[in-house]
């Protein structure tokens, strides 16, 4: 089992930047290989993929309209996992999801995660 709680959200102008968190506890990422993905879900509308890192943080995955404005890493003795968001949109706007996979060396760019934190508001104003 994975639980995770994501912080860091909240509200900013466009061209700004968050920095989201989002830390592990259960099994612990220096003992398990486990595959980290970020989502996001505006209203009205589906959770959609936005980026992806190994267990290693060697690989990393980026849905095309976030490429080179976030960046994904992760912090392993943490147990914790980023998504640095810069020259944010309003469409950017969304509740952001952390999840996390089994054990696993494979980048996962899909929704198939087995376990979801709660989610944090991200709000850009134009």
């Amino acid at each position: 089992q994975v639980q995770l709680v994501e912080s860091g959200g909240g509200l900013v102008q466009a061209g700004g930047s968050l920095r989201l968190s989002c830390g592990a506890s259960g099994r612990t990422f220096s003992r398990y290989a486990i595959a980290m993905g970020w989502f996001r879900q505006a209203p009205g509308k589906e959770r959609e993929f936005v980026a992806a890192i190994d267990w290693s943080g060697a690989t990393t995955y980026y849905e095309d309209s976030v490429k080179g404005r976030f960046t994904v890493s992760r912090d392993n003795a943490k147990n914790t996992v980023f998504l640095q968001m810069n020259s944010l949109k309003p469409e950017d706007t969304a509740v952001y999801y952390c999840a996390a996979s089994g054990p696993t060396t494979r980048i996962i760019t899909t929704i198939d995660y087995s376990y979801w934190g709660q989610g944090t508001q991200v709000t850009v104003s134009s």
